[in-house]
C-alpha cells in the first residue's frame, strides 16, 4: 500500500480524504526529519548555554510561569505536564477523530518549530499506523492555551499511561506495551508543551465535520430534487438567468444542480402548474448554495489551519529565537465552527418545510402521503420527528465562540471555546443526517403517488435503489425502522 509521507505537500481535505478512505500508513518525509532533529539539537545546545527562563522549557507552566526548574528536573516537569493535564471527562472521542488527531499533531510537529525529539513523533506514527487510538474525553478543553486536557489525554500513552483502543479492545497502555514489547519515553525538555498545545482536538474534529458537510450538502440537493418534482413544482427558478444576475458561487452550483438532476423529467414538464411553489422549493439555489458557500469558507480556514504550527513557545533555529505567543488560541476555529453549525442546521430547516409541504394534502396528494387517511396517520409523526431535530439544531447553534472564562489564575483570561463548538457541530451533523433521511422518506413516497408519470431518470434510479431497501408505505407501520433504513442508505451510496 502507498505511504503518505508527512510533510511532503500541503493537506487538504481531499488529501486528508484519500488517506482516511484508503487507510494509508503514513511516514516522514527524509525533510520533515531533517527539519524536526535541527530544531531539537538547536534547543539542546541552547540550554547548555543558556541559564536563564525559558517559558515551558525550564519554568512551569501558565500562571507558574515565573516558577525556575532545574535541570535535573526538565524530564520530571513534562512527565508532570501531561499526567496534570488529562482531566477530561464526558463522552469518549469518537475513534476516527482520535486517528485525526494524531495525523494532524503529526503534521504540526513535523515543521520544525516545536523541538519535539525525533523518537516521540515515531512513536506517534506508530499508534496511527497500528491503530492504537488514545482514549480521549470530549470535554475539558478552552480552546486556547491549545485543546489542553484532550491532546494530554492524546499524549499520555507515550509515556506509558492512559488508556488505548486497540483491536476494538480498551487497553491499559502499560499491559499493552509489555505486550508489544514497546518501552516508554522518558520525554525531554518542551516535549510535554509541545504535544498538549495544539489545536488538533479541534481541526480534527473540523476536518471530519466538513468531510460529512461537503457529502450532505450533495445529499440535500439530491434530495430535493426528488421533492420539488413530488410536489409538482416549477422548474422556471432553477433557470441560469436569474442566477447569472446574483451569482454567488453556491447559488450558481446548486441551480445547475438541481436543473440537471431534473432533465427529463415528464412531471417538472407537464403544463398547467401553479404560478410559484413555496420558499422551501422555489429558493433550494438560494438556501443550500449559502451553505455550499459557508462551507466552502470554513473549509479554508481550516486548511490554514492543519498546515500550521500551533503550540507553544516557537522555535526558530535559523533565527536563534524562542518566542512565546499565542498560536494556540482556537478563534479562528471557533467562529469557523459557529458558522458551520449555522449552515447545516439550515440545511435541516429548509428540509423539514419541504417534508411539511409534501404532507399537507396538497397538488393531488394525499393527506400524510397515504391511503385511507384517517384510519393511516401515514408520515404525520416523521414531520413531527423532523421538526423536533431541527428544534434542537437552532438550540445547538448558539455560538460558543461569544463565550469566555478565565483560567489559569487569570493569565489565561480569553479564550474561544471552540472545543466545544466542534462537539456540538458534530450534534448538529448528526440531526442533520436524520432529517435528510426523513425528507428522503417522503419524497420518496410522494413520488411514487404520482405514478404513473415519471421523474427523470437521474431521480428515478435513486428511488428504484432506495425502494430496494425500503418499500413504499401502503398502510401504518413503524416509522423509526424506516428512518433508520433511510439514514443507512444515505450513508452507503
Amino acid at each position: 500500500m502507498p505511504v503518505f509521507h508527512i510533510s511532503e505537500q500541503p493537506l487538504t481535505l481531499k488529501v486528508l480524504k484519500d488517506v482516511i478512505l484508503n487507510n494509508k500508513p503514513i511516514a516522514l518525509s527524509n525533510k520533515a526529519i531533517e527539519r524536526i532533529q535541527k530544531c531539537r539539537n538547536y534547543l539542546d545546545d541552547k540550554l547548555t548555554q543558556h541559564q536563564e527562563p525559558i517559558y515551558g522549557i525550564n519554568t512551569g507552566f501558565g500562571y507558574l510561569q515565573n516558577v525556575k526548574i532545574e535541570e535535573d528536573n526538565l524530564t520530571k516537569l513534562q512527565h508532570n505536564l501531561l499526567l496534570s493535564h488529562a482531566c477530561g471527562t464526558g463522552d469518549e472521542v469518537p475513534a476516527e477523530i482520535i486517528k485525526l488527531m494524531l495525523l494532524l499533531k503529526i503534521q504540526s510537529l513535523s515543521y520544525g518549530y516545536s523541538a519535539i525529539a525525533l523518537p516521540t513523533v515515531q512513536r506517534l506514527i506508530d499508534f496511527y499506523n497500528h491503530d492504537i487510538l488514545p482514549v480521549v474525553y470530549t470535554q475539558g478543553s478552552l480552546g486556547a492555551s491549545g485543546d489542553l486536557a484532550p491532546l494530554a489525554h492524546l499524549a499520555l500513552p507515550l509515556i506509558g499511561e492512559g488508556e488505548v483502543y486497540y483491536k476494538g479492545q480498551k487497553r491499559k497502555t502499560a499491559d499493552l506495551y509489555v505486550e508489544l514489547k514497546w518501552l516508554k519515553l522518558a520525554l525531554q525538555s518542551k516535549e510535554g508543551l509541545a504535544l498538549i498545545n495544539g489545536t488538533q482536538f479541534m481541526s480534527a474534529y473540523g476536518v471530519h465535520l466538513l468531510l460529512k458537510a461537503e457529502n450532505l450538502s450533495g445529499w440535500a440537493d439530491q434530495i430535493a430534487a426528488v421533492s420539488i418534482d413530488a410536489f409538482d413544482c416549477r422548474i422556471d427558478p432553477f433557470d441560469h438567468l436569474s442566477h447569472q444576475i446574483r451569482p454567488h458561487q453556491g447559488q450558481l452550483e446548486t441551480a445547475d444542480e438541481i436543473k440537471n438532476l431534473l432533465t427529463g423529467s415528464e412531471l417538472i414538464a407537464r403544463s398547467g402548474k401553479q404560478t410559484q411553489d413555496p420558499y422551501s422549493f422555489r429558493c433550494v439555489p438560494q438556501v443550500h448554495g449559502a451553505s455550499k458557500d459557508a462551507i466552502a469558507y470554513v473549509k479554508s480556514v481550516f486548511e490554514v489551519e492543519i498546515n500550521s504550527v500551533t503550540d507553544n513557545p516557537n522555535v526558530f533555529p535559523d533565527e536563534d529565537r524562542i518566542i512565546s505567543a499565542g498560536n494556540f488560541h482556537g478563534q479562528p476555529l471557533a467562529l469557523s465552527l459557529d458558522f458551520l453549525c449555522i449552515a447545516l442546521a439550515e440545511l435541516g430547516s429548509i428540509s423539514e418545510r419541504r417534508v411539511f409541504q409534501l404532507i399537507s394534502g396538497q397538488r393531488g396528494l394525499p393527506p400524510f402521503l397515504i391511503k385511507d387517511a384517517g384510519l393511516n396517520s401515514g408520515l404525520m409523526i416523521a414531520q413531527y420527528t423532523a421538526a423536533s431535530i431541527v428544534s434542537e439544531n437552532k438550540q445547538l447553534c448558539t455560538p460558543s465562540s461569544v463565550d469566555s472564562i478565565v483560567s489559569s489564575n487569570g493569565q489565561e483570561d480569553h479564550v474561544s471555546m471552540g472545543a466545544n463548538g466542534a462537539t456540538k457541530c458534530l450534534r448538529v451533523v448528526k440531526n442533520l443526517e436524520n432529517i435528510l433521511a426523513i425528507e428522503l422518506l417522503t419524497a420518496a413516497q410522494a413520488l411514487d403517488l404520482r405514478k404513473p408519470l415519471k421523474s427523470s431518470p437521474k431521480i428515478e434510479a435513486l428511488v428504484s435503489a432506495y425502494r430496494t431497501v425500503i418499500s413504499f408505505n401502503h398502510a401504518d407501520r413503524i416509522l423509526a425502522d424506516d428512518i433508520r433504513k433511510s439514514l443507512q442508505f444515505m450513508q452507503q451510496h
